[in-house]
């Protein structure tokens, strides 16, 4: 067992430290809403600490979900010149490549390695400890890192250098933004058909159409509900992230970019914090 630090518990982050308390580490947790550090030592064995500074010492492995680039910054230079040498970063959040490179420089100032370190699997995959990991950073500090974090993951994989597990979640939102779209204009034109669009969706399936989110979201999309964790403002957050990305290395996303767009249209429908599955709701509106 690991002495381990977990820095953000958010909808993420609270039930993967839990995970990770559940298999027996030693886990100290830092949130800014201290209520909500409190609420998580109350439901696990573990520690509540008052700072960031303090969080990461004496930990083997230091974890961190928060929220966009600033904060992945501001918390791990914070976090840093507090750690031990030898010690690891783990970035669980979705930021820009560009930042982790710049964050896995700095923590070989203090003898840190860092690993970027982004999750699929939304909320629910968070608490069923059924998470996709997708890993950049050095060979050893994985190696090290890895068994831990099957905690709460199905999936880990080492896809290359820093950076590496970044772009790979950009990939990852890509192939989700246009399989939803298309998935919302296949419900919606299923029901202006006339069909019944449950019936159509337990035979198309069964066939090449098959996905996760037809298997897992269709049926709430046909009723209309959308409250299934990962919000539009959260995905809009990613698509931005991951169009920058394309601007620097050339790759074309237009149905990407298009996308984007109609998740703007949710965000004004007042839908920011509906899961990504809302944009048939802008091909319902009338």
């Amino acid at each position: 067992m690991a002495r381990l630090a977990f820095i953000g518990l958010g909808r993420m982050g609270y039930p993967m430290a839990g995970h990770l308390a559940r298999v027996g580490h030693d886990v100290a947790v830092f949130n800014r809403n201290p209520a909500r550090a409190a609420e998580w030592r109350t439901a696990n064995a573990g520690h509540a600490v008052a700072t960031v500074a303090d969080v990461v010492k004496g930990a083997e492995i230091v974890f961190a979900c928060v929220g966009d680039d600033p904060d992945i910054r501001a918390v791990a230079l914070a976090a840093f010149p507090a750690m031990h040498g030898g010690s690891i970063y783990v970035d669980h959040t979705t930021g820009s490549a560009s930042l982790a490179q710049e964050l896995a420089v700095e923590a070989q100032k203090y003898g840190v390695t860092f690993i970027d370190a982004p999750v699929s699997g939304g909320e629910a995959g968070a608490q069923k400890g059924q998470l996709t990991v997708m890993c950049g950073g050095d060979t050893q500090a994985y190696e090290k890192a890895e068994p831990i974090i099957r905690a709460y993951a199905k999936m880990i994989r080492l896809l290359g250098p820093a950076g590496s597990g970044q772009k790979t979640k950009m990939v990852n939102q890509i192939c989700i933004a246009g399989l939803v779209q298309a998935l919302s204009e296949g419900i919606h034109f299923a029901q202006s058909a006339g069909l019944d669009p449950l019936a159509v969706i337990d035979v198309i399936s069964k066939g090449a159409a098959q996905s996760w989110q037809m298997e897992n979201r269709a049926p709430t999309m046909s009723e209309g509900r959308f409250d299934f964790g990962f919000a539009v403002e959260w995905m809009r957050k990613d698509l931005r992230i991951a169009l920058a990305e394309a601007r620097t290395n050339g790759a074309k996303l237009p149905v990407t970019a298009l996308v984007d767009q109609f998740y703007a249209d949710v965000e004004a429908m007042g839908g920011k914090r509906w899961d990504t599955s809302s944009l048939i709701a802008r091909l319902a509106k009338r």
